[in-house]
């Protein structure tokens, strides 16, 4: 047996995308170029204006420029290859490339989920312990705190992907998804895969619900906080700068726990497409744009880089 999986081992899966609109390949080619490209710009600006800009040298916008940071490589795992695949007839990619865009895309995924729960941290300590808030902030903590969510958002797919590695697949070779994900690739292998759905279902759990959980109970305190708050002026500010992370959450979330908090391999296929959009494409979309138009201190500095640009203009 161990013969015929080395005989026939797939090298290389083709990924089957939206087969369905096969008709609308151009059209979705370029509304998928033209997010791609929207998403690379704005999250690039975000990143840009808060590191130059001293105003906005605080934890909250340290924070905002880190995820605007990640979203940029968190797109580039899924989305030229998609572009790719939407101009070619042979939607190919190879063993190793699949193993890497998957990888690299659960590694960024789970980095941001950790970076969201250190921006929630951020939130709570200053709005339910303002006095504490600038000793225990310090910029010192904020670069360890960033630096942590990287360092284990890398580490998590490791027994994932090993394990994944390891599994022969010597039948079908068609990914029924828009990328390479652990999912349609458990159910191409040509064995037994209880271990690796457990597996995956146990380090999912763990990474979603642990963070999602801490961040709900920081919000639900940070409420408690602001609606002791006497004026209603305060209370809205206080709600402003927690209303954009908190979008964010629950769209980015939402979608991730459909599709990674479960012990089978697929549910339906349609389905899992329509959230992988939401999760890899949609959400680092929407990000700048909550983050510029709600958030008036961004807006203000975006105002400013243009104003001393005309201003030096000969």
């Amino acid at each position: 047996m161990e013969g015929y999986y080395n005989h026939t081992r797939v090298v290389e899966f083709i990924i089957v995308g939206f087969p369905h609109l096969r008709h609308l390949q151009t059209l979705l080619f370029v509304l998928l170029l033209l997010v791609y490209v929207f998403t690379i710009f704005g999250n690039l600006l975000i990143f840009t204006i808060i590191r130059t800009d001293c105003r906005l040298h605080t934890p909250m916008y340290f924070f905002i420029s880190i995820l605007s940071f990640l979203e940029i490589w968190y797109t580039a795992t899924t989305i030229p290859k998609m572009l790719s695949n939407l101009l070619s007839e042979r939607k190919s990619i190879s063993f190793t490339g699949c193993l890497l865009q998957t990888y690299f895309f659960h590694s960024l995924g789970a980095t941001e989920c950790y970076l969201l729960t250190a921006m929630a941290y951020d939130r709570y300590l200053a709005i339910c312990k303002p006095l504490r808030y600038p000793s225990v902030m310090t910029t010192k903590l904020c670069a360890q705190m960033a630096a942590s969510c990287w360092i284990c958002g890398f580490m998590c797919p490791v027994t994932e992907v090993i394990l994944v590695s390891k599994l022969p697949f010597c039948g079908p070779n068609r990914i029924k998804h828009i990328f390479c994900d652990f999912p349609p690739l458990l159910s191409l292998a040509c064995t037994d895969t209880s271990i690796n759905v457990l597996v995956d279902f146990a380090v999912n759990a763990f990474i979603i619900l642990v963070t999602f959980s801490f961040i709900m109970v920081s919000y639900a305190k940070i409420i408690q906080t602001v609606l002791k708050i006497q004026t209603a002026e305060s209370r809205e500010k206080a709600f402003s700068t927690c209303a954009s992370h908190l979008t964010v959450v629950l769209l980015f979330f939402g979608s991730i726990i459909f599709m990674y908090v479960r012990l089978k391999t697929s549910y339906s296929l349609e389905y899992d497409r329509a959230f992988a959009v939401i999760y890899a494409v949609l959400t680092p979309l929407v990000n700048p744009i909550i983050y510029s138009l709600r958030n008036k201190e961004i807006l203000r500095a975006i105002k400013r880089r243009i104003h001393l640009k005309s201003v030096l203009r000969p």
